[in-house]
């Protein structure tokens, strides 16, 4: 596998994982009965940790479609080099340090690292577009 399928393979890992932590913040507050059930009834707003991993996570698929697709076109292009590699992963560790800057609601500094991981994503596709 090359380098950079082996990025978006860990960038998939790290989208399961915010799934799970998500489902776990939730679960632990409204319960496994909710959890096993149909959930049809009105729950109490969630806890500003479970909505702030619900929004890191949302802010994640905002952006993955956008990375698997260049990632792949990158390979299939044969334009896999120094950069899009670099590139992937800058996108991939800003994105795992901003799930516990989100988590915590760390104002600044997770912004300032969402822009890292957007960097890191143009990167990706800049080189795609120049050659």
């Amino acid at each position: 596998m090359t380098p950079l399928l082996t990025v978006l393979a860990w960038t998939l890992v790290l989208a399961f994982v915010q799934i799970l932590l998500f489902d776990v913040a939730r679960t632990g507050q409204y319960g496994l009965k909710w959890n096993m059930g149909a959930r049809d009834e009105s729950m109490p707003p969630l806890s500003p940790m479970a909505e702030r991993l619900r929004r890191a996570q949302d802010n994640l698929y905002e952006t993955l479609p956008l990375f698997i697709a260049a990632v792949l076109i990158a390979v299939a292009a044969g334009k896999e080099n120094t950069i899009t590699v670099l590139g992937a992963h800058i996108y991939l560790i800003g994105r795992i340090i901003y799930v516990p800057l989100y988590a915590y609601g760390v104002k600044t500094i997770r912004s300032l690292v969402w822009i890292g991981a957007t960097i890191g994503l143009g990167m990706v596709i800049v080189p795609l577009l120049l050659g």
